[in-house]
Formats: structure tokens, C-alpha cells, sequence
């Protein structure tokens, strides 16, 4: 048997947003279960494969028996910077945005976040790609990025 990091009623946080990969009954493949940055307790240790070890966490605040990989995981006392948006996440830029004098993303513009940089020297930033600069990829000040608006 491989060695679990975590043991039974241990507090974990999640470091992944997890989604429901077709085993979790009553919500379709892909809708999400448990953002990261949820804190949970191990209530079983298994393996998958032989060769992965499987953590069932209980987040009690989601009401939701997750099952979750050991990578996925870190202990619920152990460092973590919370951040505002997350991967796939659509934002728009709160001011223009220029390079060098020359203005490359528009106020309002609508992007993309591609990575979530949670140990950026000034803050949380993000790798964004905005849908008028096609291939480029910008990192982003969290300060300088707004939700989309929900239009009902």
C-alpha cells in the first residue's frame, strides 16, 4: 500500500476547482462540485489504478463526499492566497491596458483567464487572453480586472 499524506477526519483545502467527471450521481459530467480553496475532512483513503491514491473529502459546507487526488490537496492549515477569479473564468479589463505607451486592451474589454499567478511579487495576477489580441496572452493585476456582468 502507497502512503496517504492524510489520514481519516484530517482538514484538507482543495487546490483545484473539481468538476463532476460522470461519478458523482444527480449533476451532469462537467458541472462543478467544489471550488478550490474549499477546506474539507478526509473520511476514507483508497486507491485507483494501484497507483493513485484517492482522498473521499467531506466539505461540509458544500454538503458534497468529493473524491479528490492527492495533488489536488494540501493541508487546510498550510499557506493559501485566495483569488478573486478563476481558470475559464470570462473578466473584463476595469481600465485600458498599454504596453510601452500603446494601448492594447480597451476599458470593458471581455477576456479569458488562462492561469491563476497566486504568488505574483505584487499581489494575485492572471494570465488573460483578450479576444482582440488573437494568440497573445497578457498577466493581468487581479486590481485591474472585473467580473462579467450577468445579463438577465
Amino acid at each position: 500500500m502507497m502512503n496517504a499524506q492524510w489520514e481519516y477526519g484530517e482538514a484538507v483545502r482543495l487546490t483545484r476547482n473539481v468538476r463532476n467527471d460522470g461519478t458523482y450521481p444527480g449533476l451532469d459530467p462537467g458541472a462543478p462540485l467544489v471550488r478550490r480553496g474549499s477546506v474539507g475532512y478526509v473520511v476514507d483513503v483508497g486507491t485507483f489504478l494501484q497507483d493513485q491514491i484517492i482522498y473521499s473529502v467531506n466539505f461540509l459546507d458544500e454538503g458534497k463526499i468529493v473524491g479528490c487526488r492527492e495533488e489536488e490537496l494540501i493541508g487546510a492549515d498550510d499557506p493559501w492566497t485566495p483569488s478573486r477569479f478563476e481558470f475559464r473564468e470570462k473578466v473584463v479589463a476595469a481600465k485600458g491596458l498599454s504596453v510601452g505607451g500603446n494601448v492594447l486592451v480597451e476599458p470593458g474589454s471581455v477576456g479569458e483567464v488562462i492561469k491563476v499567478i497566486r504568488d505574483a511579487a505584487a499581489g494575485v495576477a492572471y494570465h488573460i487572453h483578450f479576444d482582440r489580441l488573437p494568440g497573445r496572452v497578457l498577466q493581468i493585476p487581479e486590481a485591474l480586472l472585473e467580473p462579467v456582468a450577468t445579463r438577465e
